[in-house]
């Protein structure tokens, strides 16, 4: 039977760590403060924006909510955006994604301060990431890399394959377990036999969107699974990119959804938070 890789449990363990960095940053004079910004009414985003609230609440963050209307302009956006980054007392700042369409999420993206994008999604950390110099890293890649730490899962030597190449999750996974001395492959939706390359994996990361795609044929015995996606199906329940119920037999190590990499990506993005106060 395989490991359930429990990311409720480490996401927990984390945010006790950064509870006890916050007090002592506290204890000195120093407050971290996170500015979340919302366009609209999107109803995913908001369970993410409540979720973030939470965490912070608990990590003794201070949280500022910026909830703007759907019609909102990009130049009212980028004006509130500039606003946050001259606040001195403003350490990290989210977008919550997506944007209303009249919104291009690119310069919006652009317009925070590299210092204080705490999602790392601004060109100058991606830049950095790349090259392995120190930057805010994505919150969702950062956190399956520290799922496969803590879960004592070795990731130098294998061979990694990562299904998906966005440039929120795809890519820099595919970068993060470079960096950890893994042997990388990135597929996508040209890649021509998807199977023959994901039963090559020891750790397979996906991250493709679309529900249920990997089934036990796309998986070698033993192979450590990392689920990234999350979507409902005909019942309403949220599942995940695997196909668990077939997977799970099969594998030496699984993420569940929900439950495995979602709450680690609220973990990693205090992280980023504290890391941005300090």
């Amino acid at each position: 039977m395989a490991i359930l890789i429990d990311g409720k449990a480490i996401a927990a363990q984390i945010k006790e760590e950064l509870k006890e960095q916050v007090a002592a940053m506290k204890a000195d004079g120093k407050n971290v403060c996170l500015a979340v910004v919302q366009v609209g009414e999107d109803p995913a985003s908001s369970v993410y924006v409540r979720n973030k609230k939470r965490a912070c609440e608990y990590i003794g963050i201070e949280s500022r909510s910026y909830e703007l209307k759907e019609e909102t302009t990009q130049e009212e956006l980028i004006r509130l955006v500039d606003t946050l980054n001259q606040d001195p007392q403003v350490d990290g700042i989210l977008v919550q994604l997506p944007l209303p369409g009249q919104i291009d999420e690119d310069a919006v993206i652009r317009a925070i301060s590299p210092k204080k994008d705490v999602d790392g999604f601004h060109p100058m950390n991606v830049g950095k990431m790349f090259v392995g110099e120190e930057g805010f890293v994505p919150c969702t890649p950062a956190g399956v890399i520290e799922l496969l730490k803590r879960s004592g899962i070795s990731i130098e030597g294998k061979e990694c394959v990562v299904v998906g190449r966005s440039n929120n999750v795809g890519k820099p996974m595919g970068i993060l377990l470079l960096q950890e001395n893994g042997t990388v492959t990135v597929t996508h939706s040209r890649t021509q036999n998807l199977k023959d390359v994901t039963c090559r994996a020891d750790i397979l990361v996906v991250a493709a969107g679309k529900a249920k795609m990997i089934t036990a044929d796309h998986v070698k015995d033993g192979a450590v699974v990392i689920d990234v996606g999350m979507h409902r199906n005909e019942d309403n329940k949220l599942c995940g990119d695997v196909d668990f119920d077939q997977v799970v037999d099969k594998v030496s190590a699984i993420t569940p959804v929900p439950g495995g990499v979602g709450p680690m990506t609220v973990a990693m993005l205090m992280c980023n938070c504290v890391e941005a106060a300090k």
